[in-house]
């Protein structure tokens, strides 16, 4: 398990918007959600003022924190990367914390995540939940992309067996990010997709089905992909593309004090 670093900065998210992508808009909840988090507030503007990472005397020194809600290291590493450009200490969750996901969508488990652990850490939260859809499976594994076997390796063998030499292979990286303030309250979302297909074998190194996920407009698998491919192209690049103002925007990035 590789540990968690900050990856070299790249460039900023905020310039991304210049590739032509088009990843789904971010969408703020103009109220909380409701539900098992408790009722709505009854002041939202007054809440973000009261959940700002500066407090309430003025800018602190210190960058906002930003908990990645995952025990993947590989989705944290990569999100890592790509926060690290907009001024953010990003920590991963804490250690032995396990969610069960329960949603019936990408965007219902990453919420279930990023409200869970900004409530136990009681800082920002941000949760992603991706997934794998191969057309000729039927969408499968889909929201099991992780739970289709116990290993990459053996996820890779079963996906191959499946489809076996069908040769209509096209399928779609999927993600979901939700962004949670300190109160536990889901107050921003985005979905990306980036659509590929299977091949025959794996090629390049990898973690999950990325070896398998030819990306045609790359030219190579995702695993071959570097960052900035991976920012521009990929699932969770497009996400948080589409995340990164408003994410400014809330945790008060870049203003003077």
């Amino acid at each position: 398990m590789p540990s968690l670093r900050f990856c070299p900065r790249q460039e900023p998210l905020d310039l991304f918007g210049g590739w032509n992508v088009q990843p789904n808009l971010p969408h703020t909840l103009s109220t909380p959600l409701t539900g098992t988090m408790g009722p709505p507030a009854a002041e939202p503007a007054r809440l973000e003022e009261r959940v700002s990472p500066y407090g309430a005397y003025g800018r602190s020194p210190e960058p906002p924190v930003l908990v990645i809600a995952s025990g993947n290291a590989h989705k944290v590493a990569e999100l890592t990367a790509m926060l690290d450009a907009v001024g953010l200490e990003v920590r991963r969750q804490p250690e032995g914390v396990e969610i069960e996901e329960t949603g019936s969508t990408y965007l219902e488990n990453a919420r279930l995540k990023a409200t869970a652990v900004a409530q136990l850490t009681g800082q920002w939260a941000l949760a992603d939940d991706s997934g794998l859809e191969v057309d000729a499976l039927g969408g499968a594994p889909g929201l099991y992309s992780a739970r289709y076997a116990a290993t990459d390796q053996e996820r890779i063998a079963r996906l191959l067996r499946e489809l076996g030499d069908r040769p209509y292979r096209s399928a779609s990286f999927n993600s979901a990010m939700v962004l949670a303030n300190p109160a536990g309250e889901a107050v921003l979302e985005a979905q990306g997709i980036c659509r590929g297909e299977i091949l025959l074998a794996p090629e390049g190194h990898g973690g999950g089905y990325d070896p398998l996920f030819w990306v045609r407009e790359a030219g190579m698998t995702y695993a071959q992909m570097p960052a900035h491919l991976r920012f521009k192209l990929g699932s969770r690049g497009k996400a948080a593309r589409a995340l990164a103002p408003e994410l400014k925007r809330l945790l008060r990035i870049g203003r003077g004090g």
